[in-house]
Formats: C-alpha cells, structure tokens, sequence
C-alpha cells in the first residue's frame, strides 16, 4: 500500500504546529526588530549606508553579467550555509537555542533591508524592495520557518528518547527522514539563489534605471 504523504504531512503539522508557530512568530519579531534598528539609526550612519549603495548601483550596469554568476555562487553559499549550520545545530540538541537566535537575526536582516530601503526612498525604495528583495524571500522566509521548525522537532525528539534511554531506538531512521527534508530544503534554496541571482538582478536593473534609484 502506498504512503499517503498528504495525510502523513497534514498529521505531522498538526502533531507539530506548535513549533511551527514558535520560529514564525520568531521570524516575525526579527522583521520587526530590523524596522526599529532603521527608525533608531543616526543620520550619518543612513549617509554612510547610502554611499555604499550608490557606488553599488553605479556599477551595476557594468558588471550585469559578472555580478549574476558570483551572486548566484555567493548567494547558494550562504543558504547552503545557513541550512547545514541550523543541520547540524539541530543534531546536538544544546545548539537548539543558537537556532532561535539564528532565525531571529534571518528576519532582522529581512526587515532591516526592506525598512531602510522604505525609510530611504519612500515609493521609489517600495518598488526596489518588491524588485529586489521579495521575490527570493517569497520562498527562503518559508525555507527558514520550516528548517527551524524540523531542526527544533528533532532536536526535542532527541532529548525525549535521550530522558527515556531509548535513544537508539528508531533514531535512525528519524534521522534518515530529517536529512532527506534538509536535503529538499538545500535544493528549494538552489531555486531561491537562481531568483535572486538573474530574476531580481533584472528587475533591479529596470527599476533603477526608471526610478533613479
């Protein structure tokens, strides 16, 4: 008989929703955090900022087709990096708080970039965060809810067979499926990286140029 996935993934959120919630609402608070970060910054720290991004777009043009391939490197590196970390973090059970606080400093970056970009630019800074920010994060702020979320379940899974002295008991295959869902996750972030890379560098280029950005 085959598995029915749907009915077993459906089961598996609803057994672990709670965890779920826990890093969303995590992700959540970080996003909000970065917004403070830009309202509370000093005015020669947004100059400093600025000046750095105005010598990144003026290059841009130039430099369109170097730029994608190293981003995409550059870019799959870092989600790679992230994935195996938060991996490997989940595997030792006392890492599960360095988790937290790697999904909480995720979403204050996001809301950092999208707050300064806002704050900065009004419209024109709205049009380059839904240009060159939203479209990857569409699917990495799913990827950094769920890699969280699986690494804190197995983590706790652990520590309940490691408090009942059965920690070999049916560990082997909780950790075959837990590599195989960080595997899909590592791939999804390919996705991410090749969005990022040529379909946000694109619509970066087109919105700067119209908006002068």
């Amino acid at each position: 008989m085959r598995p029915n996935y749907t009915r077993e993934i459906s089961k598996h959120v609803e057994t672990h929703y709670l965890s779920y919630f826990f890093i969303m609402i995590l992700l959540v608070m970080g996003l909000i955090f970065g917004a403070v970060i830009v309202i509370t910054m000093h005015f020669t720290q947004k100059q400093d900022l600025l000046f750095y991004l105005n010598q990144y777009f003026s290059r841009v043009d130039s430099q369109s087709v170097l730029l994608n391939s190293d981003l995409l490197r550059a870019s799959f590196f870092s989600h790679f990096q992230f994935l195996l970390i938060i991996f490997i973090l989940g595997l030792t059970i006392v890492g599960l708080p360095i988790i937290w606080v790697m999904i909480f400093i995720k979403g204050t970056f996001i809301g950092f970039s999208i707050g300064f970009f806002v704050n900065q630019y009004g419209l024109r800074g709205l049009l380059f965060v839904s240009a060159g920010v939203l479209p990857q994060n569409l699917i990495l702020i799913p990827l950094y809810i769920l890699s969280g979320s699986i690494a804190m379940i197995f983590s706790s899974y652990l520590l309940k067979r490691l408090m009942s002295k059965r920690l070999t008991r049916f560990t082997w295959q909780g950790f075959a499926q837990y590599g195989v869902a960080f595997v899909i996750l590592i791939t999804f972030s390919l996705l991410a990286a090749l969005v990022e890379a040529y379909f946000s560098s694109f619509l970066i280029e087109y919105v700067s140029s119209v908006t002068n950005l």
